[in-house]
């Protein structure tokens, strides 16, 4: 399959970096969210991303501009993927607003485009059934910041084809990134090991066992993680770990995923970590 157009559905902190590393990579790219101003903030962002890799010498300053001038922003749904051979959904972490973009993607792509989501957690399986072109839905799950990671789990729903699997792969390589294949199960790899980690780090918190500033630099300096795991929940957002904790425990229904007290408290108390300016730290 000759990929050429892409549209990324949701201009956040995913949705920007996605449609930033295609467009550096010379794939003409249509950024589509809601509002304008949630696209002047994702365009804002990858300008400033550019610049870092320019100062850096990472990039070159016309590469920069090209890659700018291959990004599209628009508000319009459907003239952003009707053209599309690949959609790259970004929207938040949530089922009913996940099916409601996949029930409108069927309507408004060509048939033959491929639907990828970069959910962390959600069945790319169920996915496909809202989408009702199963074979054509892959999951493609990056990672923050997406210009520098270079991990992407590339997730096979159930009825996801051979064709489809094989074009995303080989995709993901042209980008620069390293594609690992995950089947359909509930976190994938990346998230049913690190979430229960962190999960745990919060009981540690809870029962007293240490602080938190405590429990990272046992992980920092005796595991050589770079970076706490309750540093990194609030990095996430601990809405976002409560979330991908839910789905662990539900989908796979052991009590070892049951999410942390402490960390439901602190959802519904609105210390959600960095975006909220308080979590397990003070930003």
């Amino acid at each position: 399959m000759n990929i050429q157009r892409i549209s990324v559905i949701g201009a956040g902190t995913m949705g920007n970096g996605i449609a930033h590393v295609f467009a550096q990579n010379g794939f003409s790219v249509s950024l589509v969210d809601v509002t304008e101003s949630a696209l002047q903030k994702g365009i804002e962002t990858i300008r400033q991303n550019l610049s870092r890799q320019v100062k850096k010498a990472v990039l070159s300053e016309a590469d920069a501009t090209a890659t700018l001038g291959r990004i599209t922003p628009t508000t319009g749904f459907v003239s952003g993927v009707e053209h599309a051979d690949l959609v790259v959904e970004a929207v938040a972490e949530n089922n009913d607003i996940k099916s409601q973009v996949y029930h409108s993607l069927a309507e408004a792509t060509k048939p033959s485009a491929i639907l990828a989501s970069n959910t962390s957690s959600i069945s790319i399986t169920w996915l496909g059934a809202q989408s009702k072109r199963a074979g054509n839905v892959i999951g493609m799950h990056f990672f923050n910041p997406v210009p520098v990671m270079k991990l992407v789990e590339i997730v096979r729903g159930y009825e996801t084809s051979d064709t489809t699997y094989q074009a995303v792969f080989a995709l993901a390589e042209k980008i620069g990134k390293s594609p690992v294949t995950v089947q359909d199960y509930p976190g994938f790899v990346s998230n049913r090991i690190l979430m229960p980690m962190i999960n745990e780090a919060i009981y540690c918190v809870m029962e007293g066992v240490a602080t938190p500033q405590d429990i990272d630099m046992v992980m920092r300096l005796g595991m050589a993680h770079p970076m706490g795991p309750l540093a990194l929940a609030d990095f996430i957002g601990l809405d976002v770990c409560l979330s991908i904790m839910d789905v662990l425990h539900r989908g796979i229904g052991d009590d070892k995923y049951r999410p942390c007290p402490l960390l439901r408290n602190m959802v519904t108390a609105g210390l959600l970590g960095k975006k909220s300016g308080k979590g397990f730290y003070s930003y």
